[in-house]
C-alpha cells in the first residue's frame, strides 16, 4: 500500500482468516551471506523482500557476487570465501544483521572497507564484535571511537584460533564470527562470557551452516568450535517470518477469533515461535497441522515470563496484555533497549498514552490489563516491530493512530496490505 504520515486502525470483532506469511528475515539474511560465501550455486526459496535484505543483497551484489532475483527466489553464485574489493562506503541502513555479519565477513576479502548506517545505526554498539575480530588477526575499528558504526574493515583473511565474547548485549556478533570462521586458517573457538541473550538465533545460525556443509559444534553450553570447511552451494527453502506471525496471532488473541498462518513448522530454528506457547497459557487454543499454525482467541490471563530468546516479540505480547486480566510481567528483555530503538522504553511511552498502566525497569515491564484506554495517536521511533505491535491496540481501541507506518518496508512492506483486510467490522 502507499503510506501516509498517519493511520488510523479500525477496530475489528474476532478475526477467521488464513494467510502465508513471507519468509524469515533472520533465515533470509543468513542464507544470503552464506550462499554468497559458497562454492558453486545456490537457489534460496521464499526470499523475504524488505529493506534489511535488500542492503545485503546490495552489498553482496558490490562485493562481486553474482545475486539474481526471480520472485521470491534469488540464485546466487558464490564467491568461495573471496569477497572482491569495494572502494566506496558500504551502507546498511538501521539493518543490525547486515552491519554485524558483513562486518564479521569482510576481512575475508581484500583492502579496505568501510561500512556506515543510518543515525540509529550510529548509536547501535557493536564493539564486542570488534574486539572479538581483531583477537582473530582481523584489523576492525569504529571510526568515530563510539563503539558504534562507521567502521573500517582490512581485509587479508581470518586466523582463528579461541576468543572470549560477551553474550548479554546481542547474539549477532557470535553468529557473525560463526558464519565466517569456516574460512579461517584453523579451527575458531568462541568461547561465550555471561548469559547468552537469543540464544536460539545461535542455534539457528549453526544449524544452517551446517546445511550448508560447515563444521561448526557446541564443546559445552557456552563454547563453540568451527572448524575450516567450505559452504556448498545448495538449493535451501527459508521458512516464513515467525516475528512478523505474531502480529497476526496477536489479533487472534486480542479480537477473541481465530488465524491458521501457513509456512511455518512447529520444530522451526525460530525462537519467536515461543510466543505461541505464551499465548496458550494465557488461554488461546494453538494447534498444528503441517506447516500451519492456527491460534483460536480465548479470554486472556496474565503471565510472567522470561523472553531472553524471544525479545522480537516482547512488544506483541505487551500490548496483548492490555486485554489480559491481571498483570503481564515481561522478564530479561535488556537487549531490547539497543534495537531499532530503544524498545522497552518506546513501548512503556506509547501504552501510557492511551491510558495503560505499565511500568518499566532496566530489563523488563509489567503490563496491568483491562483498564480504560483512549485512543491517541501512537509514535514509533522508525522501528517496524513498534507499528505492527501498537497497531494491534486499535483492534480493540477506537481511534489508535500510527504515525509514520512505512516503517514496517524494514522487514514486512506488505504488513498493512495483510493486516487491515481481516479486520472484521
Amino acid at each position: 500500500m502507499e503510506f501516509k504520515k498517519s493511520l488510523v486502525i479500525p477496530v475489528s470483532g474476532p478475526i477467521d482468516s488464513k494467510i502465508r506469511i513471507p519468509g524469515s528475515k533472520s533465515l533470509t539474511n543468513r542464507a544470503l551471506l552464506i550462499a554468497s560465501l559458497a562454492k558453486g550455486k545456490s537457489k534460496l526459496s521464499g526470499l523475504l523482500h524488505s529493506d534489511d535484505t535488500h542492503y545485503m543483497i546490495q552489498i553482496c551484489k558490490s562485493l562481486g557476487i553474482r545475486c539474481e532475483i526471480d520472485g521470491e527466489t534469488v540464485f546466487i553464485k558464490g564467491c568461495d570465501g573471496d569477497p572482491g574489493p569495494w572502494s566506496e562506503e558500504l551502507y546498511v541502513g538501521n539493518a543490525g544483521t547486515a552491519a554485524r555479519f558483513l562486518t564479521a565477513m569482510l576481512p575475508l576479502g581484500k583492502g579496505d572497507y568501510i561500512l556506515n548506517g543510518n543515525e540509529r545505526m550510529q548509536q547501535r554498539p557493536i564493539i564486542d564484535l570488534i574486539v572479538a575480530l581483531n583477537k582473530l588477526g582481523v584489523g576492525v575499528k569504529d571510526i568515530n571511537n563510539t563503539g558504534c558504526p562507521p567502521v573500517q574493515i582490512t581485509g587479508g583473511g581470518l586466523k582463528g584460533g579461541e576468543l572470549s565474547i560477551p553474550g548479554d548485549k546481542s547474539s549477532q556478533y557470535v553468529s557473525a564470527i560463526m558464519m565466517a570462521a569456516p574460512y579461517a586458517k584453523r579451527d575458531t573457538v568462541i568461547h561465550i562470557t555471561g548469559e547468552l541473550v537469543s540464544r536460539t538465533y545461535v542455534e539457528m545460525t549453526q544449524r544452517i551452516m551446517i546445511e550448508f556443509g560447515a563444521d561448526c559444534a557446541w564443546q559445552d553450553k557456552q563454547t563453540l568450535r568451527i572448524t575450516p570447511q567450505k559452504y556448498e552451494g545448495r538449493s535451501y527453502e527459508i521458512e516464513g517470518d515467525a516475528s512478523s506471525a505474531s502480529y497476526f496471532f496477536g489479533m487472534a488473541a486480542i479480537t477473541g477469533g481465530r488465524i491458521k498462518v501457513k509456512g511455518l513448522t512447529k520444530n522451526s530454528s525460530q525462537g519467536d515461535l515461543g510466543l505461541l506457547d505464551i499465548l496458550e497459557k494465557m488461554g488461546c487454543q494453538i494447534s498444528w497441522n503441517g506447516d500451519e499454525v492456527s491460534v483460536q482467541g480465548k479470554d486472556l490471563s496474565a503471565v510472567d515470563v522470561d523472553m531472553n530468546t524471544m525479545s522480537d516479540v516482547a512488544p506483541t505480547l505487551a500490548v496483548v496484555g492490555l486485554f489480559a486480566k491481571g498483570t503481564t510481567i515481561i522478564r530479561n528483555v535488556g537487549n531490547m533497549r539497543i534495537k531499532e530503538c530503544d524498545r522497552i522504553s518506546a513501548v512503556v511511552t506509547e501504552l501510557r498514552k492511551l491510558g495503560a498502566s505499565v511500568e518499566e525497569w532496566e530489563d523488563g515491564l509489567s503490563i496491568k490489563g483491562n483498564c480504560q484506554l483512549r485512543g491517541e495517536a501512537l509514535a514509533t521511533y522508525d522501528d517496524h516491530r513498534m507499528a505492527m505491535a501498537f497497531s494491534l491496540a486499535g483492534l480493540k481501541v477506537p481511534g489508535v493512530t500510527i504515525l509514520d507506518p512505512g516503517c514496517v518496508s524494514k522487514t514486512f512492506p506488505s504488513f498493512y496490505d495483510v493486516f487491515l483486510p481481516l479486520i472484521q467490522g
